[in-house]
């Protein structure tokens, strides 16, 4: 794609950090600098994409006067800092999930991008996903009638990510799948909705497999391979109710491991409306409407073009992001909905903690 002119760096140089150097080069966006806090991954990264020059400090690159916007693709940790680092410097940011790892790192971050004037877009491509974004325009339109109850899935038999890495130390993530995974189907779920008030939380969640770290099977793994003197402190399951103002249930379940056949299970979002509903499949490439037509029961299919969803979705967002720097345009997902979701999975945990149900922080 033609470049827009708006020029960005890279703060955090791995896995994540590759794969939105690819699509914002898709959107136009010229990479002018790098920084990872391993010299090695931002040469790397450097290597792949030839406008890129790496940086010897975070704050090198946001010296960089001709740099108007960075992506933030760290561990949890470091999220709320760099970001408040970066609006301070007079960026736009766009900023990986989870927002941080609490609601008030959230407020920090809020509290420095609006004193800055600069706009933070959350990562939560999962919205951009064509299934995704086709329903939300189909509830938009009212074609579901009043959405009543939405259940929310990510399984995986074995997928903990980088045993014994960030990934598994709560310090450094706040948590398990469910800030890693559930944050995805929490914000789809409520943007599906119109991010309605979240009330209440009951929530529970589960720590068998990854914690036995040597008795740990699995075939492949992201971020591995295990570190078998490092750390895990989270969980490995997460389930949990959310009871909404105006009577919507979401129901929410995310697993990293799991002695489940592959496929028996779900991944995605169920809409249930009282005029119609669905399953979203995340990586879906059509979309069935379960609804009736001439007092039976029948099944719509709307179309949209969706050949690789994911890579359409990450194009999508970066494209958003390019829009942003170069015309002004509103965050296609606002630190405000990062806030509402991060104040959600604080409330399953706090739940999951005490062991019964508790109220949503506002």
């Amino acid at each position: 794609m033609k470049s827009t002119g708006a020029k960005i760096g890279i703060i955090g140089c791995g896995s994540i950090g590759h794969v939105h150097a690819r699509h914002a080069q898709h959107a136009g966006l010229d990479i002018a600098a790098v920084w990872d806090i391993k010299p090695e991954a931002a040469a790397k990264l450097a290597s792949e994409v030839p406008s890129a020059q790496v940086m010897p400090s975070v704050e090198a690159l946001l010296a960089q006067r001709d740099i108007a916007g960075v992506i933030i693709a760290v561990p949890n940790d470091l999220h709320m800092p760099l970001a408040v680092q970066s609006v301070q410097a007079g960026k736009h940011v766009l900023l990986e999930k989870p927002m941080a790892l609490s609601i008030a790192q959230c407020d920090d971050i809020i509290r420095a991008s609006e004193k800055a004037k600069k706009h933070v877009q959350m990562g939560f491509v999962c919205r951009q996903l064509p299934a995704v974004a086709t329903a939300k325009k189909l509830a938009h339109a009212g074609t579901f009638g009043s959405i009543y109850h939405i259940k929310a899935s990510t399984y995986r038999r074995r997928g903990v990510p980088g045993l014994g890495g960030w990934f598994t130390n709560k310090a450094h993530s706040g948590g398990g799948p469910l800030i890693d995974l559930g944050v995805h189907i929490i914000d789809a779920s409520l943007w599906l909705a119109g991010f309605p008030k979240v009330l209440r939380v009951s929530g529970a969640i589960y720590a068998n497999f990854g914690c036995q770290m040597h008795n740990y099977a699995h075939v492949s793994m992201w971020a591995g391979p295990p570190k078998f003197d490092g750390v895990c402190d989270v969980e490995d399951h997460a389930t949990a109710l959310l009871r909404c103002e105006g009577g919507l249930t979401i129901e929410v379940n995310t697993t990293w491991a799991m002695n489940v056949p592959d496929g028996i299970l779900p991944d995605g979002v169920i809409l249930m409306g009282q005029k119609a509903g669905c399953h979203i499949g995340l990586q879906a490439k059509s979309l069935t409407l379960a609804t009736e037509s001439h007092g039976m029961p029948a099944d719509l299919e709307p179309h949209f073009a969706a050949e690789e969803p994911l890579q359409q979705a990450w194009n999508a967002q970066a494209t958003a992001f390019a829009s942003l720097l170069q015309n002004g345009t509103h965050p296609i997902a606002t630190a405000h909905e990062g806030r509402q979701v991060q104040s959600v999975i604080d409330a399953i945990y706090e739940s999951a903690k005490v062991g019964h149900e508790v109220e949503v922080r506002t």
